[in-house]
């Protein structure tokens, strides 16, 4: 069997834009049939919201999107989840930098990566420069937000499946 591709959506609360990316990406993956190869979490970059649930309008903008919430509880992103992931996405340059920070000073594996970056890598397939997403703790503007994410989960599912379909073609 193959080990599961691991996934870790981070904002700076993680009750807005990382819990958001984490239930839309799970969505997609399940509404793909592909649940199986996933393993998908959410974390913070501060310690603000640690143990607080979604933000309300996270939750409402997704129940409006007929996509069921994760159930999950703030926490703050650790140097072990940067060993064990696969994949960190930040939402944002401030998180960037965060997570580079707690990930020990460098991405010497590269794994972090900015949710915009792979916005329309599906119809592309290659990375852009990524401006960043919406955050909506500031703007209130929960669709804009929800767009933002959705056009990077389309694209980062899109690009994950290459590099494992370009993984399993080396084998």
């Amino acid at each position: 069997m193959r080990e599961k591709i691991k996934v870790l959506m981070v904002c700076h609360g993680n009750i807005c834009r990382s819990t958001m990316a984490e239930s839309v990406f799970t969505y997609m993956v399940n509404r793909a049939n592909l649940e199986s190869l996933f393993e998908i979490d959410s974390a913070a970059t501060s310690r603000e919201e640690i143990g607080n649930g979604p933000h309300y309008g996270t939750v409402r903008r997704l129940g409006q999107a007929g996509i069921p919430v994760i159930p999950h509880r703030a926490r703050q992103m650790t140097r072990d989840d940067y060993l064990y992931y696969d994949y960190l996405i930040g939402m944002d340059s401030a998180n960037i930098r965060n997570m580079t920070r707690i990930a020990g000073g460098s991405d010497e594996e590269g794994k972090i990566y900015k949710m915009l970056s792979f916005a329309d890598y599906e119809k592309r397939h290659r990375l852009s420069e990524a401006r960043d997403v919406a955050d909506p703790w500031y703007t209130g503007d929960f669709e804009a937000t929800y767009q933002d994410i959705v056009r990077g989960c389309e694209g980062f599912l899109a690009y994950v499946l290459d590099v494992a379909e370009g993984l399993e073609q080396k084998n």
